[in-house]
């Protein structure tokens, strides 16, 4: 077995009478694609939050890479990269400038940072505007940046929030294109994302979260087969059946009964 790069130990995050994170315990290896599932509001935003050190827990500890990242915050942070849902770009620099600042805060030498900076912007397809500030970019041309600028340290841990939502085929395929060769390369990548269809053929372990607790946690065949095992007689599910991770998402969280219901009381549409 590999060594474990991340251990949550009862993590847990209030706010107010709100508890948005209830106690979860979670470990994945080193080296896995792991996604970090669950429907909208269900805590996974602030999970990663508290992942990489921009919110605290309200209990709980943190294991990254073998150190507690409360105690070696610095230390743990500076393995690490992270592209956040609400990606803080610094828009009155260029591309070429943003990324060799980045670099220079990881404490990469001049000349590396410079040359990382180049290859990165070819990589993502951005070396034709080297001089467009970042506040013109698309968002998908954001998303690239906010990527290259979280690989350019080569972090061991890479997390990442909804890094494919906004973004076109073409930027799509060059972040999978990247996210593949690090994880050959050994990189742990933690990522949350509403296209379960990509998740599906990238990941080999998921987690998935709903208000605010851990329901189900292993491989997709692991989850398969829980889910198949639970449905008992349902006719809509059988040992023979090659469920998809939609499938399987919905029926861990519950919620095609519910969208049952929003039809019946939405019958008025028809």
């Amino acid at each position: 077995m590999s060594q474990l790069a991340i251990i949550i130990e009862n993590l847990t995050r209030r706010f107010g009478r709100l508890v948005a994170v209830d106690q979860v315990n979670l470990s994945v290896e080193g080296g896995q694609f792991f996604g970090f599932l669950g429907p909208n509001g269900a805590g996974k935003s602030t999970t990663i939050k508290m992942l990489t050190g921009l919110l605290a827990p309200s209990a709980g500890r943190i294991e990254l890479l073998g150190r507690d990242l409360e105690r070696d915050s610095i230390e743990v942070k500076a393995q690490i990269g992270v592209v956040p849902e609400v990606m803080p770009l610094f828009d009155q620099l260029t591309g070429s400038e943003y990324l060799n600042f980045v670099g220079r805060m990881y404490g990469l030498g001049r000349r590396t940072a410079y040359q990382r900076t180049v290859e990165l912007l070819e990589f993502m397809n951005l070396a034709d505007r080297t001089k467009t500030l970042v506040g013109e970019y698309s968002h998908g041309m954001k998303k690239k940046l906010a990527l290259a600028a979280a690989v350019i340290h080569t972090p061991k841990i890479l997390f990442l929030d909804e890094p494919f939502e906004g973004v076109d085929a073409i930027a799509s395929g060059t972040l999978k294109a990247m996210l593949q060769r690090m994880a050959q390369g050994g990189v742990t990548i933690f990522l949350t994302s509403h296209v379960l269809e990509i998740v599906e053929r990238l990941f080999s372990h998921v987690a998935i979260i709903n208000r605010g607790r851990l329901v189900a946690h292993g491989s997709l065949d692991e989850l398969r087969a829980g889910v198949i095992a639970s449905a008992g007689a349902d006719q809509t599910a059988t040992s023979n059946e090659k469920l998809t991770l939609e499938q399987i998402f919905l029926a861990i969280v519950g919620e095609r009964n519910a969208a049952r219901r929003s039809e019946e009381e939405l019958a008025w549409l028809r």
